[in-house]
């Protein structure tokens, strides 16, 4: 099984096959959801500093913190299947 990594910002890396969602740290719920997360000790902040742009939700009830912006992370990703899909498209079919 190969896993894609998704980064998101200063070397950090994601598994893209645990993200549940990419959302914006700005409305009420999810602030809550980031303190919750802050308080059960399952809140991960790779910012390195910076302004938190993007919460990545994970299906391990893991809240990540990103400086990257959503639309950021969106390309990142969309690239990195796109790229995997010209790979697979090129390699040698064994007849």
């Amino acid at each position: 099984m190969e896993y894609r990594m998704l980064p998101i910002g200063h070397g950090h890396l994601v598994s893209e096959a645990r993200l549940i969602s990419i959302v914006s740290p700005d409305s009420a719920p999810i602030k809550r959801l980031i303190q919750d997360a802050r308080d059960r000790r399952t809140l991960i902040d790779a910012t390195a500093g910076r302004k938190t742009q993007s919460v990545l939700i994970m299906d391990s009830d893991h809240i990540v913190l990103s400086s990257l912006a959503p639309s950021s992370l969106q390309v990142l990703r969309a690239d990195s299947q796109l790229s995997d899909e010209a790979f697979e498209e090129e390699e040698p079919q064994n007849d």
